[in-house]
């Protein structure tokens, strides 16, 4: 019987293994960077909305929307992930 596929968002890690402290300090900084970065498409994607475009500006709107709530989505496991593998 074939196991089931990973999802990429699932890394092969135990619940209970940890990420060594100095290794998490650097994936905490990128993770705060990523999201830094992430918050000023959203706002730009909002602000486009707002401005009534006309097709295929509107599809294109609506295709970097997805792609930003994607991102986001993956942002945010990334960063629970973080928390879930660290020692408080």
């Amino acid at each position: 019987m074939e196991q089931p596929q990973k999802k990429p968002s699932q890394p092969d890690l135990n619940a209970s293994e940890t990420i060594p402290a100095d290794l998490a300090v650097e994936i905490r900084k990128l993770a705060h960077e990523l999201s830094n970065a992430l918050e000023i498409i959203v706002q730009t994607s909002y602000l486009l909305g707002t401005v009534g475009l006309k097709e295929p500006g509107s599809e294109w709107l609506r295709m970097m929307d997805n792609g930003v709530h994607k991102a986001m989505d993956i942002n945010l496991s990334l960063r629970d992930y973080i928390k879930s593998h660290t020692q408080p």
